[in-house]
């Protein structure tokens, strides 16, 4: 696959519409050609402890933030006509249609791959696991920066063009 988008979402809460943070990162021509972050004003808005102790993330850092729509009005140009990768796609593309209800927004029906399940296939007996920060490391990318965003969809990208 050499177009496509990497996402990655991080959560505020158990509600899978309460999108704080979203990564994109944009494939062309097996390259990438372009990288997007953004905080997100999550609904329901309130965080809890375990979310961030797993991204950091707080209301503080939200507080200003813009809402899904308006954030989503800068993305959706970048996706036109190409399919969407993450690692673990029914999170991402659950929390994509979950937003997207939330907020009475009609659904494009995104076409989604992901990069664990290619792991899985393609990996299996050669990785110990297949958590993201695992199979970016065997495709040659340093996730130090786990549960942000923007490195867990730029993890992703590199991991597709290795097994996409």
């Amino acid at each position: 696959m050499k177009d496509f988008a990497a996402i990655d979402f991080e959560t505020a809460n158990q509600y899978r519409s309460s999108v704080c943070s979203v990564g994109v990162v944009i494939v062309r021509n097996g390259e990438v050609a372009e990288k997007f972050y953004s905080l997100i004003y999550p609904r329901p808005d309130f965080f809890t402890y375990w979310t961030t102790q797993v991204h950091g993330l707080t209301m503080l850092d939200v507080e200003d933030a813009r809402p899904f729509p308006d954030v989503w009005q800068v993305i959706a140009p970048k996706l036109e006509g190409l399919p969407l990768v993450a690692h673990n796609s029914p999170f991402d593309e659950s929390c994509l249609k979950a937003v997207f209800k939330e907020y009475g927004m009609d659904y494009p029906n995104y076409e989604f791959h992901c990069t664990c399940r290619a792991s899985r296939r393609q990996l299996a007996g050669i990785l110990p696991n297949h958590q993201l920060q695992t199979v970016a490391r065997y495709c040659g990318y340093d996730l130090t920066n786990h549960h942000h965003a923007l490195a867990d969809a730029e993890a992703c990208a590199v991991i597709a063009l290795h097994l996409l």
